[in-house]
């Protein structure tokens, strides 16, 4: 096991002890959005508004010493924006590009889900592929790069549903909700004296932060496990209770989170604990349930926990 402080799991305890100066009360969410992170993944945070999604995305883009960009969605935000556009230039007659606001390393998409289907659809590219098309000419996206995308919950004025595509492109779905009402009293006077937000200093650099999602894609999975995640996956294909299972590209999710847990734990390999720990976080928003789940009521959540119970974990020796 890593004990290092200069190994992920070193780095991490510092990162999430600065985060949690800022956002109090949230250690489990705050844990999960530095793994998803780590995993090269993007995240949505689906909430009611005022709870700190935003003041969460800058203290991670602080504290990670990132380039950070933010675009608030509202219906009349148009898909250049976010992408950028081309301008003819006076002297030569040329395109040339003016860089949108996704071109930076984290990208906070402030309540997604009220813009209009165009200008959500001008994200998948970004998300998926790492670049974005103007004009037939890409421009690929620095590294490292991470969307945190919030969006308020279905039927709050003025939202639409994000379209399948593109809630199968976030690797994971958090929420923080409200915190408890002595986490609230400590908040109110962490700001007696201003905004521990302004205090806070970068500890890594772009390029230290890349070196360690590096670290977590070479983590080790045995093949017995890979099987265990495919399993899985296909289990959700085959529920009675689920009307579409997960993609395959759940199932790279999957494998990503677990690294990730595995290198905050201080391992660089993947063991079953690793795996059970972020199935349902990072499965069930990609699910659309059955008609019958539905009539009784049930949850994604609880539908993956019984799963997870079904399906056989293998033993590593």
């Amino acid at each position: 096991m890593e004990k290092n402080e200069n190994t992920v799991a070193g780095f991490a305890r510092q990162i999430l002890e600065q985060v949690g100066q800022v956002v109090v009360g949230k250690d489990d969410v705050l844990y999960w959005v530095l793994a998803a992170i780590l995993a090269k993944g993007h995240i949505l945070l689906e909430d009611v508004p005022g709870v700190g999604k935003t003041t969460m995305a800058l203290a991670y883009s602080k504290v990670l010493g990132l380039q950070y960009s933010r675009v608030q969605f509202t219906p009349d935000v148009l898909p250049s924006d976010v992408t950028g556009y081309s301008v003819p230039d006076r002297r030569t007659g040329e395109m040339v590009y003016q860089k949108g606001a996704v071109i930076c390393n984290l990208f906070l998409a402030d309540e997604l889900n009220r813009a209009t289907s165009r200008t959500q659809s001008a994200l998948l590219e970004a998300m998926e592929e790492g670049q974005v098309t103007v004009d037939g000419v890409s421009h690929m996206l620095p590294d490292p790069f991470v969307v945190i995308a919030t969006q308020n919950p279905a039927g709050a004025a003025g939202t639409q549903l994000l379209p399948d595509s593109q809630m199968d492109r976030f690797i994971v779905r958090l929420s923080l909700g409200y915190p408890d009402p002595k986490e609230e009293a400590a908040m109110v006077m962490d700001r007696q004296e201003g905004n521990p937000l302004h205090k806070l200093m970068p500890l890594l650099t772009k390029e230290t932060l890349a070196a360690m999602q590096a670290e977590v894609e070479r983590t080790y999975v045995k093949d017995s496990l890979v099987q265990y995640i495919v399993d899985l996956i296909v289990a959700t294909r085959n529920n009675e209770n689920i009307f579409r299972g997960a993609s395959p590209r759940a199932t790279l999710a999957v494998t990503a989170m677990a690294k990730a847990m595995a290198r905050l734990r201080g391992r660089d390999y993947v063991v079953p604990g690793d795996v059970q720990e972020i199935f349902v976080g990072t499965v069930a928003h990609r699910l659309i349930l059955s008609s019958k789940a539905e009539g009784r009521r049930l949850s994604a959540e609880k539908v993956l926990a019984e799963i997870l119970k079904q399906v056989p974990a293998p033993k590593i020796c």
